[in-house]
């Protein structure tokens, strides 16, 4: 069997497939921003998502849902779905379909039905179905060894026989009208923000009591966003205790949930003499004015080459605190100039105070905390995100000298 798996596919893909013969074939396009009236009721999330797999095989292949299993449910799956080759050989599949799923179902009850059926027959494996599957729930979900289809066009689907391999990505931001209820909230905005700061630099065991005191949030929201988190499997807790925080997928689905660029305002300026000047201005501030680093902080390009080179050039970004006079008096005082175009250096308005959260002593350039700085390149544009995953890997060798073990440590700087 010969088969090739598809890459980034957001709305439409490509990739060869094949039971005893091989041919190309052609994901149906899904808007990742349909509104939520579109999959109205299980019956028809069932018939859409049998209609996409249907055209993703072709017409040399049979899907078909068992009718009398539709209007089930006591069984623990929805429904039986079948697929037949050509040459007559099928596999029958048991079918969960969910307007929504988390990691935590993925790993929990999910997997509890998948064993149950594998114990039954070793054959039959569980497919769920759902508008949308978010990237951390389909990887619970391989895990699992559970296939899954959403309606955006993530599918995973493995069968030996007939032999069937299909693994294409659809939509990794859930569509508009496929977001998580208002009571609980999400990673966007300053408050989450602030929280996933904290989490991601102080090593457990915390409560939530501790961590809205550390953070200065409310207890309630704070509770919330934990909770949200504990659905993600982004963090473990043993009763009201958290006992584990896994960093880098939290900072991971902030960034997902965050854009630099649009939360910074960004003033674009030209620096005459060159970027390497306002640098050695910088610095030699640094040494005159410990207190600098209170005012200007780097993020960005120039930031994650001290600590993990990757590439050359890009911008150089830097933090001003949020009053419009601020990126005004920065300017002046570094020699920049406004421009319209062409902007070597972006001046980003810090939103939030927790920007300014344990920042690094880099070279003698005081630069924004490693979370804040991962957060910050894994959500910016070009190539910043892979500037942001090469950060994440020098924080995992460098753990025991960033994440501090006592959550009143805030203004505490790191030394590099």
């Amino acid at each position: 069997m010969k088969v090739a798996e598809s890459s980034n596919l957001t709305t439409r893909g490509k990739f060869a497939y094949s039971a005893s013969f091989s041919m190309m074939l052609h994901l149906p396009c899904h808007d990742a921003g349909m509104e939520a009236s579109a999959y109205t009721g299980e019956q028809a999330l069932l018939e859409r998502a049998m209609e996409s797999l249907q055209e993703l095989l072709g017409t040399e292949w049979e899907v078909a849902l068992r009718p009398e299993q539709l209007s089930g449910g006591d069984q623990g799956w929805d429904a039986t779905l079948q697929i037949k080759s050509a040459d007559g050989v099928y596999v029958q599949m048991l079918v969960e379909a969910k307007q929504r799923v988390t990691p935590k179902e993925a790993v929990g009850p999910l997997t509890s039905t998948a064993s149950l059926v594998r114990r039954v027959n070793r054959n039959t494996r569980l497919l769920v179905i759902s508008p949308w599957i978010s990237p951390l729930t389909q990887e619970a979900l391989r895990a699992s060894g559970i296939d899954y289809l959403d309606l955006t066009g993530n599918i995973s689907l493995r069968v030996s026989r007939p032999a069937i391999v299909i693994h294409t990505h659809g939509a990794d931001r859930a569509p508009a009208g496929h977001r998580p209820p208002s009571s609980k909230p999400l990673l966007t905005g300053l408050k989450a923000g602030r929280l996933v700061r904290l989490l991601a630099d102080t090593l457990p065991p915390y409560r939530a009591t501790e961590l809205a005191q550390g953070a200065k949030l409310s207890l309630p929201y704070v509770s919330r966003l934990l909770d949200t988190l504990d659905d993600q499997l982004l963090i473990e807790r043993d009763g009201k205790v958290i006992v584990s925080v896994d960093w880098q997928r939290l900072l991971r689905a902030r960034a997902d949930q965050t854009d630099l660029l649009r939360s910074t305002e960004p003033t674009g300026m030209l620096a005459p003499n060159g970027v390497k000047a306002v640098l050695k201005r910088l610095t030699d501030k640094n040494h005159m004015d410990p207190g600098y680093r209170r005012e200007v902080l780097v993020t960005g390009s120039y930031a994650a080459r001290s600590l993990a080179p990757l590439s050359v050039g890009g911008q150089l970004m830097l933090y001003v605190q949020e009053h419009p006079l601020n990126v005004e008096a920065v300017a002046d005082d570094l020699g920049l100039m406004p421009v319209p175009e062409g902007a070597d250096v972006l001046i980003l308005r810090a939103k939030d105070r927790s920007v300014w959260q344990r920042p690094m002593m880099v070279g003698g350039l005081w630069q924004v905390g490693l979370s804040q700085l991962a957060t910050d390149c894994l959500s910016g544009p070009g190539r910043m995100p892979a500037e942001g995953e090469k950060i994440l890997e020098f924080m995992a060798a460098h753990e025991q000298v960033w994440r501090k073990t006592d959550l009143s440590h805030l203004d505490e700087s790191t030394l590099f």
